[in-house]
């Protein structure tokens, strides 16, 4: 259980790593003006969410799951438990949104600013203060 728990947290910080950067990325993007510059924002974008975010968001999800089994009665009847799963489908619909525009970037098709991704990126940073309180403290 214990190297299953350390894996998954190695998961988590790999994805949080990708979900941090790549919406800094869409910032960068957004401002650019030149071809040159886009065009290597949109391989940077590809590389990060594809080689990086996506495997480790699967690899978390499919650890985390199989962590819940080595318990399943005592986790899927914790209230925490419950809060955390729920912040952890947001995260996963924010990694779809962050998905959405790296192929909206890719098609010259974002419509959002630079102060837009400022505040997006923000997003993941309170999904993670909260996991990690729910997950330490397990205050219900």
């Amino acid at each position: 259980m214990l190297w299953v728990k350390a894996f998954h947290i190695v998961a988590v910080v790999c994805w949080f790593a990708a979900i941090f950067y790549l919406p800094r990325l869409f910032v960068y993007h957004a401002m650019a003006e030149d071809q040159i510059s886009r065009d290597r924002f949109i391989i940077m974008e590809r590389k990060l969410i594809n080689g990086i975010g996506t495997p480790s968001a699967i690899i978390t999800i499919l650890l985390g799951i199989w962590l819940i089994s080595f318990d399943a009665g005592y986790y899927m009847s914790s209230g925490w438990m419950h809060a955390k799963l729920g912040l952890v489908l947001l995260l996963v619909v924010y990694h779809g949104m962050c998905y959405r525009f790296v192929l909206d970037f890719r098609a010259g098709r974002n419509v959002r600013s630079h102060v837009y991704f400022r505040y997006f990126n923000e997003f993941p940073v309170l999904l993670l203060i909260a996991i990690v309180i729910l997950v330490v403290v397990r205050p219900f």
